[in-house]
């Protein structure tokens, strides 16, 4: 985002700078306005609202249900639909760092969309992303990436909200 910003704040110079050397120099005249376009970081922060990052996650699942690409892999692919990745080094030490912060809801099966949801089936735990409506996306449903109804894994710890 910085970046994008960054990039638009210097093509702005840039073009007030050559427009500027056209005019031989001179300045615009005190009585002369711009309006200035909306710049990305203006639109961004409405696009990236909490709401449809949630949708954009599951959507994200939606879209590979059945591939068995992430098997193995849960934390990256909950990262990935929040399009980040390498922020946890496990399922377990996600959910190990919402209880740390506080923000963890144990036991808890109403999570809403988007939240992350947390087993402790293996020494790395498991996870996926809740649909708001008491199911979830996650890998190693059915040995897949596949959608079902809360609690499904045996030793259902809890949810948090994504902390990345």
């Amino acid at each position: 985002m910085r970046s994008l910003l960054s990039r638009s704040f210097t093509r702005l110079t840039a073009t007030a700078a050559l427009g500027v050397l056209a005019l031989g120099g001179a300045a615009l005249p005190a009585t002369a306005t711009t309006t200035p376009a909306q710049t990305p970081a203006q639109t961004a922060t409405t696009a990236f609202s909490p709401q449809s990052r949630a949708d954009d996650a599951i959507a994200w699942f939606a879209n590979r249900n059945g591939s068995t690409a992430y098997q193995g892999y849960c934390e990256k692919a909950v990262e990935n639909a929040y399009g980040t990745t390498g922020v946890y080094a496990s399922a377990i030490a996600n959910w190990n760092d919402a209880v740390n912060r506080g923000a963890a809801h144990k036991g808890d099966l109403n999570p809403p969309k988007g939240a992350l949801v947390f087993w402790n089936i293996s020494a790395y735990g498991h996870v996926g992303v809740a649909t708001g409506d008491g199911n979830f996306w996650a890998t190693s449903v059915n040995s897949a990436i596949g959608k079902q109804k809360l609690p499904y894994f045996n030793n259902y710890l809890g949810w948090a909200q994504p902390n990345f």
